[in-house]
């Protein structure tokens, strides 16, 4: 999660890892997001500005940290084949940005308390 307070200042990101392995981060959730609107890894990766063959390594990391995986993939017929959220997926997503949102909020005050302590302006993006 790349959460900016209101002025723009400090972020808060959320990545979350099972031991050493990181399991879900901002990334990897837009990922799941864009293969669920657009039923395609390599039209998630499009979208993301990312090569097929990175959004695919992402797709096989998640699914081998899951059980059922998040990500399936969907038999061709007359266009093609596709890849879908899983039950699974679908939950993971949810819960992931849910616990974005409570992150931000219970986070909110304690980084404007950091903001206000550092003596350099934020970079510009």
């Amino acid at each position: 999660m790349q959460t900016p307070l209101p002025n723009g200042g400090l972020r808060l990101q959320l990545r979350l890892r099972h031991g050493t392995k990181l399991v879900m981060g901002p990334g990897r959730a837009d990922l799941l997001m864009h293969i669920a609107a657009t039923g395609s890894i390599a039209a998630a990766g499009r979208e993301m500005s990312m090569s097929y063959k990175r959004a695919w390594t992402l797709v096989e990391e998640m699914n081998a940290h899951f059980n059922p995986p998040l990500v399936e993939a969907v038999k061709g017929g007359v266009g093609g084949g596709g890849a879908r959220l899983s039950a699974q997926g679908q939950a993971v997503l949810a819960a992931y940005r849910a616990l974005e949102a409570a992150t931000r909020t219970a986070g909110e005050t304690f980084l404007a308390q950091i903001e206000a302590a550092l003596q350099v302006p934020p970079d510009p993006d």
